[in-house]
């Protein structure tokens, strides 16, 4: 028998909750100030059979090549072999599953990554009962990314490459002797940004506000008007995602609660040896690991947000108790306490 791809062996896992999931894409305005987002949200049960793309566009490949310093060459057969055929467990467009009030996260990205690259995450948050809106930065920490600088028209550019009205903008590495804070600390400030640009949009949207998507995809937003408990809203972050989130916080009295996710999709979709190479694999499997980590954030953000979820049942995870659990930190921080003077 003639073998399938690797997805069957090794795939995003899918959400654990009651929810379908569905995701869709929206950019606005034809400048590099506008939104990008993916968005992650419970949808109508058939609404949509489409499988979602994981990595949507070849230029992703290439932007991950620079950041791996890969030949761009090298580097984009390598991904297109390898997770080129990959897909995530959202169905594509699916309709919007109105009727609640669900909770809103923000989600931002670690260094490198890109909106489509922690899906694992986000929909299995979506499949709990919550919007994820998962921002593409464009402060070039982004592997890619890219903004439409004029009118595209009726073409449906998310299945266009090479297209002129395209503008990519690829990872920005540190130049030789430059010093590193002034850079992410200019970047942290343009994702924290983004990240407020994002949920003012998607709450211009819960209120009944006409958007007009640059992607021209075929997804109503009109169903998502009053379905977002502004009550409840959450930022969320990998990384210098995490930075991205805590300094959101700091800025936007909107959002309650925060957490640092662990893994991106990246831990599913590699086999021991690739994932030796790039280090993407730890000891423990993947799979219970992001089980862990899932739990331990819905725990959280049950009791940041109050939601009246089961979500308590894991709170155990949060205070570190559990297998494959360490407590505090397993990283030696130095002494506070001061030096005696001898």
């Amino acid at each position: 028998m003639e073998s399938k791809s690797s997805t069957k062996l090794y795939g995003i896992p899918e959400g654990k909750g009651p929810y379908s999931v569905g995701c869709t894409d929206l950019m606005t305005d034809y400048t590099i100030q506008g939104s990008f987002f993916r968005l992650y949200y419970p949808s109508q049960n058939g609404a949509s059979s489409e499988e979602t793309k994981w990595i949507p566009r070849k230029e992703y490949y290439r932007g991950l090549s620079d950041f791996l310093n890969m030949y761009r060459m090298l580097g984009e057969t390598f991904f297109q072999y390898y997770v080129g055929s990959v897909t995530c467990p959202a169905k594509w467009n699916a309709a919007f599953k109105p009727g609640e009030k669900y909770p809103l996260i923000i989600f931002s990205h670690g260094l490198g990554a890109f909106r489509t690259i922690y899906s694992a995450i986000c929909i299995e948050m979506a499949s709990q009962g919550f919007i994820v809106v998962a921002v593409e930065h464009r402060d070039k920490s982004s592997s890619a990314t890219y903004y439409h600088k004029e009118n595209p028209g009726c073409e449906a550019q998310e299945e266009a490459t090479e297209n002129p009205n395209e503008e990519w903008i690829y990872y920005r590495k540190l130049k030789r002797s430059e010093q590193e804070f002034p850079l992410r600390n200019q970047q942290l400030q343009q994702r924290t940004e983004e990240c407020i640009r994002a949920l003012d949009l998607i709450l211009d949207i819960n209120n009944g506000n006409h958007v007009v998507n640059v992607l021209s995809l075929n997804f109503d937003w009109t169903l998502l008007k009053e379905s977002i408990d502004t009550d409840r809203i959450a930022v969320m972050g990998h990384s210098f995602g995490a930075a991205t989130a805590i300094k959101t916080l700091s800025k936007d009295t909107r959002f309650k609660g925060s957490v640092h996710q662990s893994f991106p999709d990246f831990t599913f979709l590699s086999g021991n040896f690739v994932g030796k190479i790039f280090r993407l694999k730890g000891e423990i499997d993947p799979n219970i690991a992001i089980d862990i980590s899932n739990k331990a954030s819905l725990a959280f953000l049950q009791k940041h947000l109050g939601l009246k979820k089961d979500f308590d049942q894991w709170d155990a995870l949060v205070d570190g108790e559990g297998h494959n659990v360490i407590p505090g930190t397993n990283i030696d921080l130095p002494s506070t306490q001061p030096e005696s003077l001898e």
